[in-house]
Order: structure tokens, then sequence, then C-alpha cells
């Protein structure tokens, strides 16, 4: 039986198969397989064609850089600070301007702490003690401010105290302002410029209007009238990604501002802008949790007459900004220009540089017969004497025998410089490599 099988395998791989057609005269059956033919013609014509531009080549790995400026100044009156003018300098972090910049908006301020020993603040769990036992000397406060000196402090008659800290004291104020103190900040400006750069096809762009009137980026801001100008209030930034600026204010948040560039190539290069989007970054419903806002510490230091540092403690609330750019360039694909355009074998000639050599032989100033090599550049030459050719290259390939010229088994070529004559060409080439 396996013998059997096996040499009925061994026929069957000289066995010659051909496909059998079966027309079916049924009219419903034909126009389903038209009607199928049909729409797939139009799923790639009217979708990968037209509405996904299949045709076109995509750089998706956009290059971008962003330089941000604040503008604007406000002013406040505190029992810490008193009557004191804000301006970008002291609001704006980091001042560099880059793509993710932060605007204060509320701050706790803690003035005039030098290092020394006080008590630690009420609120920390680790620092309640009912003994001086209670406070390990040399070991920090969790959460704390400083490092405890064994001692436990009472205020009056209470059972219960804090331990005492070596640290910059006091230690820091609580309760945040329930209004901001910089609530002017909504009407600050920033100016966001975006340089961006698509390395396959070369194309580069900026979100700044080309325009030559000078005063436009002063007068202009972004809004319906102006889609184009890079100039935004920061009141807007929040509102458009539907917050309220002053009550995102008083605990921080954080904001991105999203710049999309889809560029079709094919078109000018005006055709091709940004499109803004605006999206609050943090979680807006929990503004009541403990961990919403955004908020951070920094300190200012100075040095007294008696040559003492001390410092003020800011803790700062506000907006932080994210700038983020993404983008893809479309360009003509080849492919199409190359195979399926009327003119597409003068298309070809011009992307692709054809090159041909032939060789010459001629006859050298001083008589000694040389084999040249001449390189056509450009459409195909078909005799050495075309001459509607715009271009050669010469270079000796090798000095050919001369009886009247030289010794016995070695040739001599002409000097270098000296000058052949190709009449075919009209021209002088020099007799060199």
């Amino acid at each position: 039986m396996g013998q059997v099988a096996w040499k009925a395998l061994c026929l069957s791989l000289f066995d010659y198969k051909t496909e059998k057609y079966v027309i079916a005269k049924n009219k419903k059956v034909g126009v389903l397989y038209r009607v199928v033919q049909l729409s797939i013609m139009a799923y790639i014509v009217g979708w990968v064609f037209v509405v996904k531009k299949g045709y076109q080549d995509v750089d998706t790995s956009i290059q971008s850089s962003v330089i941000t400026k604040v503008k604007g100044v406000a002013f406040t009156n505190t029992s810490e600070l008193g009557e004191r003018l804000w301006d970008v300098a002291d609001y704006v972090i980091p001042p560099q301007g880059e793509s993710v910049f932060f605007v204060m908006t509320n701050l706790i301020v803690t003035p005039n702490q030098r290092q020394d020993t006080c008590a630690e603040s009420s609120g920390i769990p680790d620092a309640l003690c009912y003994r001086n036992s209670d406070c390990n000397s040399g070991e920090a406060v969790a959460a704390g401010n400083g490092v405890k000196t064994g001692r436990c402090l009472k205020v009056g008659n209470s059972l219960s105290g804090t331990c005492e800290i070596l640290a910059w004291c006091p230690v820091e104020k609580k309760g945040r302002p329930k209004k901001p103190l910089l609530a002017n900040a909504e009407n600050f400006t920033v100016y966001i410029k975006n340089s961006i750069r698509f390395p396959r096809f070369k194309f580069s762009k900026t979100n700044v209007l080309d325009t030559t009137d000078d005063s436009y980026l002063k007068t202009c801001r972004y809004g319906p009238d102006h889609p184009y100008c890079p100039i935004f209030h920061l009141g807007n930034l929040v509102s458009w990604a539907g917050s309220n600026f002053q009550e995102m204010a008083s605990e921080g948040g954080v904001i991105g501002i999203q710049i999309e560039w889809n560029c079709d190539l094919d078109k000018p290069p005006s055709e091709c802008n940004p499109h803004y989007s605006f999206s609050r970054l943090d979680n807006k419903f929990a503004e009541k949790s403990v961990s919403s806002g955004y908020n951070f510490r920094f300190a200012k230091y100075y040095r007294d007459a008696a040559d003492v540092d001390f410092r003020t403690l800011i803790k700062a609330y506000g907006i932080r900004f994210d700038v983020m750019v993404n983008g893809k360039g479309a360009f003509f694909c080849d492919l199409v220009l190359l195979y399926f355009l009327q003119k597409s074998n003068f298309y070809r000639g011009k992307k692709y540089e054809e090159v041909r050599y032939v060789v010459f032989r001629c006859k050298g100033a001083c008589g000694v017969a040389e084999a040249f090599e001449i390189s056509t550049l450009g459409e195909s030459c078909r005799s050495p004497g075309n001459r509607q050719k715009r271009g050669f290259k010469m270079r000796l390939v090798r000095p050919l025998a001369s009886p009247t010229h030289g010794t016995a088994g070695h040739h001599s070529r002409p000097p270098q410089g000296i000058a052949v004559n190709f009449p075919l060409f009209k021209g002088k080439f020099p007799n060199s490599e």
C-alpha cells in the first residue's frame, strides 16, 4: 500500500495542471460581480487616493524647536512683602523661555528664615511628642523641616507638644491665600515661536506669519481674526482648555498647548500652517483632592551686616504650560511621475543622469597614438560625431605602441599638458588624466 502511494506521488510531480473557466450567463451574478469590482475601484480611488492621498510620500519625523516669551506686570500689597511690583523676571520659571514654562499666580511667603532651633510645625505627625524621649536627637522629621534636637516643646500646660528641630526658622507658614495674589496674570501674553523641519523633504517653516509689517507682532493676538498670530493671552489659553483662570490660579494646574503641522507640500509653502488645540493635563475634577493643583518651593538668599545668611522662602502656586508639537509632511510620490504620466520618459531623463563611455583613438601632438575615454553626460550618444552633446569628460586610458618613439618594449607618451586635437568635436582637450 505504501509503495503504491509513493508511486502515485512521484508520478503526480510530472502532471500538468491548467485552469478551467466557466462563463455563467446570469445577469444577477454578472451585476453582483461588476458591483464588487466598482466598489473596490471606488475605495481605491476615493478613499486611498482622494481622501488619504495615498499617492504621496509621508514624513512623520518632524523636527521642532520652541521658544517662549511671557510679558506682563502685576502689583501686590501683602503683610509679608508690602507693596511690590512683579514683572516677568519674578513670576516666570525658568526664565530661558523653553517649551515648558511656569507662571506663578499665588504664593506663600515666609521671610527672614535663619538656621536656628525652633519648634516643628504642629501639623506634622512625626513631630508630635509627650516627652523628650519621643524626639530622638539627630533624627530627621519625616515630611518635616529639620532634624530633631532631643527636646519636646510644650505650650503652657498642654500634655502634648512638638519636637524642637534644627532648621531654617521660623518654619514655613501654612495657609494659602484663597484668592490668587497675581490674579492679573490672566491678562499676560505669551509669544510662542515654533520652528519645524521635515528632514526627508528638506522643508522648514515657522509659525510666525511671513509679513513685512513690523507692527504686526506688537498688535496681533491669536483668535478668529488672527489664526496665525503666535501671541496668546494666558486667560484665553485656560478658557479654551475648558477651565476658569481665577479658580485655576488659586492652587495651580497644567495646560497643554498642542501645535499640529499637517502639510501638503505639493501646495505652496504659504499653505503649510499650524493648527492649535488646548487641553488641561492635570485632573481638573480633583480640585478638592489633597493632590490637586501645582506648586513648588524656592528661596531667595541674603546676607546681613553680621555676615549671617538668611532667606525668604516662597511656596509658588501657578500654571505650567506644556507646548507639544507633532505633524507630518506629504509630498507627491515619484512613482506616479516615473511610470504613470504621459511624459514619464521625460521625467525619468531629468531625474536620472545617464552616463556612457566611448573610446577614441587619436594621434598626439608629438605623433604618439593614444587611447582616450570620453564620457557623455545626459541622453544617449549615438555616434562619436554627435555634436549636440553639451559636456564631455576625458581621461587617458593607455598609450598605444609607436614605432617611431621610445625604446624597444617601452611605449612613451606625450608630455603632460600637450593638447590633442579632436576634429570630430572641434575642440582641444588636455593630454592628461
